[in-house]
């Protein structure tokens, strides 16, 4: 007889099981759920990325090889390759993209008073899209180019947690540049971009609703200084100065004036130019907020190298999409866990430790807080260039 739960239980505890109900019950559908379920097919993909299962045969093997414990994982359905896969191609990825989205304020909440390297009390977003390749044979409808084929995740994280806010899924041809008309612009809020995202159109609408963005501008950006202001030159600061636009279009684009911050990067001995409608903030801040673009890159990193999302166990669209939304979901979770736990390791370290001990019954908080585990530290030691 079983005594206490099953880690895997206890991770699954923490799901808001009605909030999933409300999920499914949103977009009904014909695919038998009597012998297997939504939630029996959620939980055998969290399974899937916890344990970095690379196939549905592989799923189905790990699965049936602790068959006599799957009752105690919650999993009530037969769990087999057919039932797995026919459910990720006909049941609705959305129902995954609403569930996801309804465990991100949950997460964003937990972490909102963290500290992200900068005292500034605004909320500070950074926004970028990362390409997963495909094969244009297997994956035809993710159109991408004549050869190729991708889908995109455009993916907008706060800094404060690194808990992602605003997540789209799409083929490979949406330029990421268009992630901003879906965006809906918080007041008071910055926003860190890349060169890809500059669009003056795009930017004046930010401006006009009362957020703020820190981009760099394209090497090829005409403008023109209007006034310049004192720095100071040890911090690495060169100038910091309001300037206006004077390419053909751009001035009807973004009438308003810019401020253009320039940097030396002594490190990688690098000049760089900062653009942003925040004329208040000091100049060394405006540069060390881009610094901070570097998070949403850790996250694509983190979410590439550690959840199941390159090997793909469906073809079609639903499944992929599936698949990826079952991710992030899982990548939530454990951000969720994390914080009421106190574990002061790294996300990828919950992991490395959960795809072990899945089938243990030891308290999750006594597991993670392990005064052995806690001196791990498996995060890879060189960055890549911030300023890329």
């Amino acid at each position: 007889m079983f005594v206490g739960k099953l880690v895997f239980a206890q991770l699954m505890d923490f799901l808001p099981l009605h909030t999933f109900r409300r999920c499914v019950g949103r977009y009904p559908s014909n695919y038998p759920t009597k012998t297997f379920s939504h939630l029996d097919q959620f939980l055998c993909m969290a399974f899937a990325q916890l344990t970095f299962r690379e196939s549905l045969r592989d799923i189905e093997v790990g699965l049936r090889a602790q068959e006599s414990k799957l009752y105690h994982l919650g999993i009530r359905g037969h769990v087999a390759r057919s039932n797995l896969a026919d459910a990720n191609e006909k049941r609705d990825w959305r129902i995954y993209q609403d569930f996801a989205n309804a465990l991100i304020p949950e997460a964003r909440r937990l972490y909102a008073g963290d500290a992200f390297g900068i005292d500034l009390e605004n909320t500070v977003y950074a926004l970028d899209t990362t390409t997963i390749d495909l094969s244009l044979k297997v994956f035809p409808w993710a159109h991408f180019r004549t050869t190729k084929a991708a889908v995109k995740r455009h993916t907008q994280i706060d800094l404060r947690g690194n808990i992602p806010s605003f997540i789209h899924v799409s083929d490979g041809k949406m330029h990421g540049v268009n992630a901003l008309d879906l965006i809906t612009p918080e007041p008071g809020s910055f926003t860190i971009m890349d060169r890809g995202f500059l669009d003056f159109a795009r930017l004046y609408r930010l401006t006009q609703a009362g957020a703020f963005f820190v981009i760099r501008p394209k090497s090829n950006t005409a403008f023109r200084p209007i006034y310049s202001r004192p720095v100071d030159k040890e911090t690495g600061m060169r100038f910091d100065q309001t300037v206006r636009l004077t390419g053909v279009k751009s001035p009807d684009h973004y009438p308003q004036y810019l401020r253009c911050v320039g940097f030396y990067d002594k490190e990688n001995d690098k000049r760089l130019k900062f653009f942003t409608n925040n004329f208040e903030l000091p100049a060394l801040i405006i540069a060390q907020l881009y610094k901070c673009r570097w998070q949403v890159e850790l996250f694509f990193k983190w979410i590439k190298q550690h959840l199941r999302i390159k090997a793909f166990f469906g073809t079609n669209e639903n499944a992929v999409k599936t698949q990826i939304w079952i991710a992030i979901s899982v990548y939530v979770l454990v951000a969720i866990i994390k914080k009421p736990i106190g574990f002061k390791a790294s996300l990828y370290t919950i992991l490395q430790i959960l795809s072990f001990m899945l089938f243990e019954k030891t308290p999750l908080d006594q597991l993670l807080n392990n005064t052995a585990l806690l001196k791990l530290n498996p995060e890879p030691s060189t960055q890549l260039n911030l300023f890329d």
